[in-house]
């Protein structure tokens, strides 16, 4: 007779079945596929695939656009992170407060993260446009055109601020409900021991919102190194390579010039150069909440 632990255990093997089974669908086996390929010359069409050894992952590191593309990559994720992270916690605080009409603030905050980034990349660009015709340039007057998505370090900067505009709004808000989590007791008490905003805030508030702040930066960091869509849609990668992402480098390698082989060792590498990002923000993450504790 099977004992009500070997069933318990059974019942749970059952319920991972179909966890492994997605996982190997979406994760395993394609990263096996990507692994064969990235040693091969396969350009995605010809059944003929030609084994090249580590010739690929040569190339990455001395082909200029992917260069360029890993460059402005690391400059997104994380010019992105740390602005809107320390934007994101200050505008919880105040939108944590009373006041009239704050619930309208709040979701004027929290608009822009509604539409698709492809459409607001499309609308920035007719705002950006350096003509005329873009909106900030004929508010500028005579002052004359501002190159904005012609000129490529200001390019990088406006694709950077157009992510804060759009996404500061939606961490503070997920900052707010931590900070709704907060007892009022803690402030209460530190008043009453006279201790000021300021101190309130980096004794009380700042501690308890480490749990929020990992999360919160994790999800930008991982967001800003798989960015496509907003630089894309915004200035196509260009002016030259100034914007050009290692996700745009992928697409732009693997299906329009049939290099199948040589996309899928840069897709290896990116994940690699991701994993250890990821690792080291999660590492710094748990000291930071430890000394904050």
């Amino acid at each position: 007779m099977v004992s009500l632990k070997r069933l318990e255990g059974l019942r749970l093997q059952a319920f991972l079945i179909p966890i492994a089974v997605v996982f190997a669908v979406l994760f395993a086996i394609p990263l096996a596929q990507s692994l064969y390929y990235s040693v091969t010359d396969f350009n995605g069409y010809s059944p003929e695939v030609r084994f090249v050894g580590l010739e690929n992952y040569q190339k990455i590191f001395t082909d200029p656009a992917m260069l360029a593309g890993l460059g402005f990559t690391l400059l997104f994720a994380i010019g992105t992170t740390v602005i809107i992270t320390v934007l994101a916690i200050p505008l919880a605080v105040l939108l944590n407060r009373r006041f009239f009409g704050r619930n309208v603030v709040r979701a004027v905050f929290f608009f822009p993260a509604i539409p698709s980034i492809a459409i607001l990349g499309l609308v920035w660009g007719f705002i950006l446009s350096p003509l005329g015709s873009g909106a900030i340039n004929s508010l500028l007057g005579e002052l004359g055109p501002v190159p904005w998505l012609s000129d490529g370090t200001l390019a990088q900067l406006s694709v950077i601020l157009v992510a804060v505009w759009s996404s500061t709004g939606w961490h503070a808000i997920l900052y707010l409900a931590y900070l709704q989590s907060i007892p009022g007791d803690y402030y209460e008490a530190a008043r009453v021991d006279g201790a000021t905003r300021r101190q309130s805030f980096f004794s009380i508030t700042l501690p308890l919102l480490a749990p929020a702040v990992t999360i919160s930066s994790l999800l930008l960091m991982t967001g800003g190194l798989k960015v496509y869509d907003l630089p894309y849609t915004l200035t196509k990668g260009g002016p030259g390579y100034a914007t050009f992402t290692i996700t745009q480098s992928i697409i732009q390698s693997g299906i329009a010039q049939a290099k199948f082989g040589q996309a899928s060792a840069l897709a290896v590498v990116f994940m690699l150069v991701v994993g250890a990002i990821v690792a080291a923000q999660l590492i710094l993450s748990r000291r930071f909440e430890g000394r904050l504790s």
